[in-house]
């Protein structure tokens, strides 16, 4: 694994975040070996826009509170199907479930070593 520890703490603390949010389908990928750009990409799913904005909003807060990092950037808010934040060493990418199944990240990315995000197990 060559996440470092930081690192896997802030994306856990996004992947409860967005949980308690209610995002699907939270999975926390080792892509640093594999892109050289990010250590980690962090993937999950909403039914709605609304749902995307509440996961990035409750993400962020909680990142910056508990880790004092802020995204570098964000993309695709308002697009209602996908918003990508940019932290610089992890990504995370909050989907409309469609998108999700259309770009296939989880395909593109099957390769790499999963992240045990330490959630409870999840029916997404």
């Amino acid at each position: 694994m060559t996440v470092p520890e930081n690192v896997l703490a802030e994306l856990r603390t996004a992947a409860a975040a967005a949980a308690d949010k209610l995002a699907t389908n939270i999975v926390g990928l080792d892509v640093g070996d594999r892109l050289g750009i990010t250590d980690a990409f962090l993937i999950c799913s909403a039914p709605s826009e609304r749902q995307i904005n509440a996961i990035c909003d409750e993400i962020e807060h909680q990142v910056k509170t508990q880790h004092g990092s802020a995204p570098l950037r964000r993309e695709g808010r308002g697009s209602g199907t996908w918003v990508l934040l940019d932290y610089g060493h992890m990504v995370i990418h909050v989907q409309n479930e469609e998108e999700r199944a259309v770009y296939g990240l989880d395909r593109l990315y099957a390769d790499v070593p999963a992240l045990d995000l330490e959630l409870p197990d999840q029916d997404g």
